[in-house]
């Protein structure tokens, strides 16, 4: 259950919780995704971190909202609200390029993003663009935390349902692109800014450094055999 919030900068942004049902994961794979997403240059909002207030739910009546709210005291994740934007429909031409097609194919692969389909796109058209959202779903791997090295081969075979694939062209020209704009200090980076807080529930015993590292070490080997997604893709 997102909400659409006023933040004091002015700005309005949709937010996703770290009391919502699917756990504070959700929004570390919402912020890993996404800032891969814009190092590859694709097109996705602007994130935030919001610091929700201890008592910014206590007056909401509506209990569900209200335990949302109370439960999600500290940092949550937000994206820049696009106004007037439209859920993407693969079915209402112009048809995307295929070289854009085929990144966001490789991006989603990449992060293991199953929620990408023609049931639900989670792109929105804003401004004449395609705008990627909703990656929470992404890095499923680490909702199951063992053996997280050994599932950085998987080849994704849910790539094949991809909405963008049939509009893709070269899927390994695709992969030479992102490997130029990918890399360790990128990920280093990118890890270091995901708040403590998020990185101590469903990990065991690890301290948020340890879990940490043990996604760098993932992403590391996902980028390095990323033929067998790559080879996946072109399959499909």
């Amino acid at each position: 259950m997102p909400g659409i919030m006023e933040a004091d900068d002015d700005g309005t942004y949709v937010v996703k919780y770290r009391g919502a049902g699917q756990g504070p994961k959700a929004l570390v794979a919402e912020l890993l995704a996404g800032e891969i997403g814009r190092a590859l240059g694709l097109p996705v909002p602007d994130a935030v971190l919001i610091d929700v207030a201890s008592d910014f739910g206590r007056l909401e009546i509506d209990y569900e909202i209200g335990h949302l709210l109370r439960t999600s005291e500290g940092i949550n994740y937000g994206l820049d609200y696009l106004p007037g934007s439209i859920t993407y429909d693969p079915l209402v031409p112009p048809a995307p390029d295929g070289v854009f097609a085929a990144d966001v194919v490789w991006f989603d692969a990449f992060t293991t993003n199953p929620d990408r389909t023609p049931r639900n796109a989670n792109m929105l058209e804003w401004h004449g663009q395609i705008w990627l959202i909703d990656h929470g779903a992404a890095l499923f791997f680490h909702h199951a935390w063992a053996d997280v090295i050994a599932r950085a081969q998987d080849p994704f075979e849910r790539v094949a349902q991809h909405v963008l694939l049939s509009f893709a062209t070269d899927m390994r020209a695709a992969d030479t692109r992102a490997k130029e704009r990918l890399s360790r200090s990128l990920f280093e980076e990118t890890l270091a800014s995901v708040p403590d807080g998020w990185l101590e529930l469903g990990y065991g015993d690890e301290a948020p450094d340890v879990v940490r590292g043990h996604y760098l070490e993932y992403l590391l080997k996902r980028l390095e055999g990323s033929a067998a997604f790559v080879e996946e893709a072109a399959r499909g």
